[in-house]
């Protein structure tokens, strides 16, 4: 099965961070958190991506490129121009780099890479900025159960601030930070059928507007309710967050 990553956007909200350094590239504890997504879809059997490109691609390539080197134990013979490799810790990943281009929105990036993808199998999709404890063989099989030709993940997003347990005027308690007022928002993460790409113009089409709307004018699309972990890194403050996380041990999305 194959998984489609966007890694092309800009990553305005999270400046300076972004403005050398693409925003799947920049880092959790040490590693991109691109990584950390792919991964993810690794835990669960998806070793095939195919990556969208746009702003600063190359970066992206030259990480790819040199993953196998920096991942492995080496020896260099300078005066013979030999490289002996003695252990090698790289991923079983096959990797497929797309420039689908500096400026196109997220539909016109999944309209691009088609013909990279399987004419009658399912494929999965997601942004490459955000994280979850996401059990994606659930959602594989609840994609599979139902028919349809998307599956968007569904879930409550965290709360950013605390909030006051009150009895009239007293406050009782606080309540740190609690999950939003009960809505369901677009999670992310995606399973789809190949027939979906038919509902996207072109490079200008937003995925989160009229192919999704369509969809569900349709009645093509189903929601899984994710109740777990799920944070986006949109902020300079939301990155630290999963650092924190990360470094303290307990970064909830890792399951490998």
């Amino acid at each position: 099965m194959k998984a489609v990553l966007l890694a092309g956007g800009l990553g305005t909200r999270i400046a300076p961070e972004s403005h050398l350094t693409p925003k799947p590239m920049i880092e959790i504890g040490g590693r991109p958190i691109l990584w950390h997504i792919m991964k993810l879809y690794a835990a669960h059997g998806v070793n095939d991506f195919i990556i969208c490109l746009g702003h600063r691609g190359y970066l992206i390539k030259e990480y790819f490129a040199n993953y196998f080197l920096h991942m492995s134990d080496v020896s260099f013979d300078l005066a013979h121009n030999r490289m002996q490799v003695h252990q090698r810790h790289a991923e079983p990943w096959c990797v497929t780099l797309v420039d689908t281009g500096e400026h196109t929105l997220t539909g016109g990036r999944l309209r691009r890479v088609q013909q990279y993808l399987p004419a009658d199998e399912p494929f999965c999709f997601t942004y490459g900025d955000g994280l979850a404890d996401l059990d994606m063989g659930a959602q594989l099989a609840f994609h599979r159960a139902h028919g349809r030709q998307a599956t968007v993940t569904a879930v409550q997003p965290p709360g950013r601030f605390g909030a006051l347990r009150r009895a009239g005027a007293a406050v009782t308690g606080f309540e740190e930070k609690p999950r939003g007022d009960g809505g369901w928002i677009n999670g992310g993460f995606f399973v789809l059928q190949p027939e979906v790409i038919a509902r996207i113009d072109g490079d200008a089409s937003s995925w989160e507007q009229e192919p999704m709307a369509r969809l569900a004018g349709s009645d093509q699309l189903r929601a899984f309710e994710h109740r777990g972990f799920w944070q986006p890194m949109d902020t300079l403050r939301e990155k630290n967050l999963l650092e924190e996380l990360w470094h303290s041990g307990r970064a909830p999305w890792k399951c490998w």
